[in-house]
């Protein structure tokens, strides 16, 4: 059963869940206790940290990438713990980014790594026989799954189901039972805001007599008796299931509690449910996650306080493998669970959902209630951005910019951010990596509404995009808007030379004199950013952010630039990845030079680590073509004498199911193969090597 009102519960929910995360994360334990969270912020009724950006999360980053087992292997089917086990090995870097690397036997998800990668598969890789009590009991188990409630709508087993299978990937026993208590929570709000619903719902999905089960009864009947103290039931929580009785990092128990305290204390108001998770304590950015999410979803985009809701903006960055995707946007997001939400209850998607969805190219259509879809505003004094009804140039909804008494020569940008340095960024939080989502040759295009209240002059407005390292703006020509018309507007992402694009956008700039002066809005709609992409990459231009060169997501090896280039110096395995993750048929150009070993490759069509094309010297006097698809086959090789200290021009060609392989303009492998026909580009080695890398150019065909 899918609701009509599906797509907003969505995106309310997932807006929920990453406001509970951000709201709690600046007050995680260790340092922060109960006791000194209460004592510096007291009753928390807000944020209590700004952000220039929120940094990634693991708690977002588990739901948002192990979901990607729907689309790799479980296409036509029910998951299995081995297909989320596969989207672990498959996003995450070795140790950064994803989730906590804490080490082997205490980081329940980097024991779990751990195992699979050395040929322990799920769901052994998380069972107590495999790995002890305390570590598979750990919080992990439902900080994670998310999603698989939010693509479940309204069938809370089918949710816990998936929601077990997922969970058993790392963890065991109580562990598990948070997954299925939470996926059929989220499943339940769907059909049902009243909390106490929602939370027999979760309850009904796990054993009566589990320890999961106990303590929310706990909860809840303290509740009964003081209904107006959560802080005397946290108080309880801490003397009879506190985590001197539940041992390990943070462990399922105690924090299953405070996520039930919070929700019975805020009594379907999502905003308390959040803030009462967050004074709590313990795993405080998990526990006000997944609280969010199923109060996101009970709530409705209503019940969010625009307090909460505006600093998202409709963005968050992640740090899996693909430095594309892990630049999201949250109404495209909500679009995409939809569409997956009916096709796993085998329904049809109604009319226009698809066709709005895009992967490759961005496409913001302002029609979810209050989307901003984080578009941003230079100059806040002048200027300032909500979402509108009053004017859609196709559907309806907008986003209207207030100009408020401006002057020739004044100006503010309006403009998207498709990629983000460190400098963006207040701490390392799970050290994020990125690939642009805006590049040259590109095309980028909008419908724009004049609504002029004062001045003398029309408005004007200059398409432009500024380069990341050096700040330049390259700005188009002006073009003056038409009072109450929609004007089209449309441009070619310039040439950046070999720097990467992070802000796409316009200039909105008056030509009144001083009096009277301009005042008025404009609305802007169906912005998109399409087409395809033919850049550089500049070593000269680049930086080292995040213990990785922009725009690459590297993993292992040790990267730095050297000399204008990129440089490997690796023992083990190494890649490095970057470039849209949907791109399809393309050419990449990359000058080598081998310092040592015997392996030193391009990569093509890589949908993660464990999957993609990679081609080039292989072994003494030889080229060789590799599928990686957990695990390296040959594919075809050939002859040809070449040495090290040398340049090498590399282009590879991927078009349809041909792979061709040329070296200094020579080509010197051509190969059919159809398993994958996406992905992004990078360089590679498959063995201990020293490798220059520079001079890369990348054309999407």
């Amino acid at each position: 059963m899918i609701p009509s009102n599906y797509l907003e519960k969505l995106y309310s929910g997932y807006l929920g869940m990453n406001i509970g995360i951000r709201l709690g994360a600046p007050v995680e334990p260790t340092i922060w206790t109960y006791e000194r969270i209460q004592s510096t912020y007291g009753d928390i009724t807000d944020y209590v940290k700004e952000f220039k950006n929120f940094a990634a999360d693991d708690d977002a980053n588990g739901p948002f990438y192990f979901l990607r087992a729907l689309y790799d292997d479980a296409k036509d089917r029910d998951i299995t713990p081995n297909d989320v086990a596969r989207a672990w090995l498959n996003y995450a870097r070795e140790g950064i980014g994803m989730f906590w690397w804490g080490g082997y036997g205490v980081s329940t998800e980097h024991t779990a790594y751990i195992n699979l990668k050395k040929g322990i598969e799920a769901p052994q890789s998380g069972s107590i026989e495999q790995n002890g009590l305390i570590i598979a009991e750990q919080i992990g188990g439902q900080i994670f799954i998310d999603t698989w409630g939010l693509v479940n709508p309204c069938n809370p087993k089918k949710a816990a189901d998936f929601g077990e299978a997922a969970a058993r990937v790392s963890h065991d026993g109580e562990g598990v039972l948070g997954a299925r208590f939470f996926c059929a929570a989220i499943s339940k709000a769907f059909e049902t805001s009243d909390i106490n619903e929602i939370i027999e719902a979760g309850l009904a999905q796990i054993p009566a007599d589990s320890i999961y089960a106990q303590v929310s009864r706990a909860v809840l009947a303290f509740h009964a008796q003081h209904p107006n103290d959560f802080r005397a039931c946290r108080d309880m929580l801490e003397r009879d299931w506190g985590y001197d009785k539940y041992t390990g990092v943070c462990h399922i128990i105690p924090n299953a509690g405070v996520c039930v305290l919070s929700m019975i204390y805020g009594q379907g108001d999502f905003n308390r449910t959040v803030e009462i998770a967050t004074m709590c304590g313990w795993d405080t950015d998990c526990n006000a996650g997944n609280v969010g999410t199923v109060l996101g979803v009970a709530c409705g985009l209503e019940g969010i306080a625009d307090k909460y809701r505006k600093p998202i903006n409709d963005s968050i960055v992640m740090s899996g493998i693909s430095g594309f995707m892990n630049i999201l946007d949250i109404p495209t997001y909500a679009k995409e669970l939809a569409i997956l939400g009916h096709r796993l209850a085998n329904v049809p998607c109604p009319e226009g959902l698809v066709e709005s969805f895009t992967e490759h190219d961005i496409y913001f259509d302002f029609e979810l209630p209050g989307s901003t879809h984080n578009i941003r505003i230079s100059d806040p004094f002048f200027c300032q951005a909500k979402h509108s009804t009053e004017k859609s140039f196709k559907g309806t909804g907008s986003l209207e910019v207030v100009f408020d008494r401006m002057v020739r020569g004044e100006k503010s940008k309006v403009f998207y951010k498709p990629f983000y340095t460190r400098d963006d960024f207040s701490d390392e939080r799970y050290s994020p990596t990125f690939a642009p989502k805006a590049s040259s040759g590109q095309k980028v295009s909008m419908q724009i509404f004049l609504d002029q209240w004062g001045g003398n002059e029309t408005m004007g407005i200059a398409p432009y995009v500024r380069l990341s390292k050096s700040k330049k703006e390259l700005v188009q020509g002006y073009v003056k808007l038409v009072d109450q018309e929609w004007v089209h507007i449309e441009f070619v992402l310039p040439d950046s030379e070999g720097e990467l694009i992070d802000e796409v956008g316009i200039v909105l700039e008056a030509y009144s004199t001083r009096k009277p002066k301009s005042l008025g809005r404009i609305f802007i709609d169906e912005f998109r950013i399409y087409g395809n992409a033919d850049y550089t990459i500049d070593f000269s231009k680049q930086l080292s952010n995040f213990g990785c060169i922009t725009p690459f997501a590297h993993n292992n090896g040790a990267w730095s630039l050297e000399n204008g280039a990129m440089y490997l110096m690796t023992a083990e395995p190494s890649e490095a990845y970057t470039g849209n993750y949907f791109a399809k048929d393309y050419s990449v150009s990359v000058q080598l030079n081998p310092q040592s070993g015997h392996s030193h490759l391009v990569a093509v069509r890589a949908q993660g680590a464990m999957r993609g094309y990679h081609v080039g010297f292989d072994g003494a006097n030889q080229v060789s073509l590799y599928i990686n698809n957990f695990g390296f086959t040959k594919l075809a090789s050939a002859e040809f004498p070449w040495q090290l200290g040398k340049d090498y021009d590399f282009k590879v060609t991927v078009q349809g199911n041909t792979l061709t392989f040329a070296i200094d303009g020579q080509e010197v492998l051509k190969h059919t193969d159809d398993t994958f026909d996406y992905g992004m580009f990078g360089v590679s080695t498959r063995t201990a090597a020293r490798t220059y890398f520079k001079h890369i150019r990348f054309t999407e065909i």
